[in-house]
């Protein structure tokens, strides 16, 4: 039986066809009600209500380290303090930001985007995360940010990273704000609540191929208000589009300027339409994973992730370890089936060599990290084969 059994797919509603072309032919495509509406719809779905679009998650994850820059002062509000006073001091050029390397360059590059620099913390290689030891012995008084990224959607340990920000208040006086990047996790949950609404600055991928894509696009999820509120505005020059302006092309005093990182109608609308089906989707893939763990549990030259009680993975993709993997790859690509690293290690690149170093459980596990299909278009025959194929050894 010979596959071609992708790895990503565009997921597009059979709707979305028909309802963007009435948004193309009605004279108004930009920011308008149809993003309004889109967010109304995610506000329902997360049961959260400070939620903004923007045009890509990249840009989202840039605003979020913008808005936390001199003078913002309201600190002591992300995460719920426990009412503790934190004494931000707020985000200065050359701070830092603890960040993983095992992501895509898009969660990191807005990094540097923002003049900050970047520390590089080591991986679980039971999740393919953060190493939470190796980010809290890295904290130093420089250290203003700690940028997460749920891989696979599967969640960083929320309860454990707010502990580490208590023990940096009570050593420096502050409390590092924590940024999530959930790119591969809409659908996740981190002991039964949706990632983004733990009271951190929580960005989502609309991206094409991504669980929910709107052809591009992102969500900033903000802990309170006042972040929304700038949010809203920073988005787009700083203009208040709320604003009962005189005359709708002039705008009012602008107090604080920002970005042209905002969605329009267009891709709103298909965001509206895959939004209706987007649980059924996730379904999929969930049971999907629950297919491999239970058929791929204890072979030889496999190793699998770590599953956890109240770490609930919306499962963007299925990573796992393998030995002879360069053999896996090509045996995979003989079935048909199409596996990848997916994403390559950042702290690669020339453009951060000065912030190189020494990370030795990612050096021992990226040549063993693959991921296979696993989502919404894998049918029940497909993950047989799959797992046939992988028993079949390479």
């Amino acid at each position: 039986m010979k596959n071609n059994i992708d790895l990503f797919k565009v997921f597009m509603s059979p709707n979305a066809t028909e309802e963007v072309a009435k948004v193309l032919n009605s004279g108004y495509i930009g920011q308008g009600k149809k993003v309004e509406e889109f967010e109304s719809d995610l506000k329902n779905y997360f049961n959260y209500n400070y939620i903004s679009t923007l045009n890509s998650g990249t840009s989202a994850l840039h605003l979020a380290l913008h808005l936390l820059k001199k003078p913002y002062k309201n600190i002591n509000t992300i995460n719920n303090y426990d009412n503790i006073k934190s004494n931000w001091p707020g985000l200065e050029e050359g701070d830092e930001v603890l960040a993983t390397p095992m992501t895509c360059t898009a969660s990191n590059w807005p990094i540097l985007a923002n003049g900050l620099k970047i520390k590089w913390v080591d991986i679980d290689p039971t999740t393919l995360n953060m190493d939470l030891e190796d980010l809290a012995r890295k904290i130093t008084p420089k250290t203003k940010v700690i940028m997460l990224v749920h891989w696979g959607g599967y969640p960083n340990d929320l309860d454990r990273i707010k502990k580490i920000q208590h023990d940096t208040y009570d050593k420096f006086g502050f409390k590092p704000a924590v940024i999530e990047d959930g790119a591969h996790s809409f659908g996740s949950k981190y002991k039964g609540k949706p990632i983004g609404t733990h009271g951190n600055l929580t960005m989502y991928s609309l991206q094409a191929i991504k669980h929910l894509t709107s052809i591009d696009g992102g969500l900033l999820i903000t802990p309170h208000k006042e972040l929304y509120q700038r949010t809203k505005l920073t988005r787009w020059y700083g203009i208040d589009r709320d604003d009962n302006r005189k005359d709708f092309r002039c705008e009012a005093d602008i107090k604080e300027w920002g970005f042209k990182f905002h969605m329009n109608d267009v891709c709103a609308t298909v965001g509206i339409e895959n939004l209706k089906l987007v649980d059924a989707l996730i379904k999929t893939h969930k049971e999907n994973a629950i297919f491999y763990d239970t058929n791929l549990i204890n072979l030889t030259g496999v190793n699998l992730l770590k599953r956890e009680h109240g770490f609930d993975s919306s499962f963007w993709i299925y990573s796992m370890l393998v030995e002879n993997r360069e053999s896996f790859f090509k045996w995979m690509k003989e079935c048909g089936i199409i596996s990848s690293q997916v994403h390559e290690r950042n702290d690669k690149h020339t453009c951060v060599k000065e912030y190189s170093s020494f990370l030795p459980t990612l050096d021992k596990t990226i040549d063993n990290i693959v991921s296979i299909p696993v989502g919404w278009w894998v049918t029940e025959e497909n993950r047989e084969y799959i797992i046939d194929c992988i028993k079949k050894g390479w």
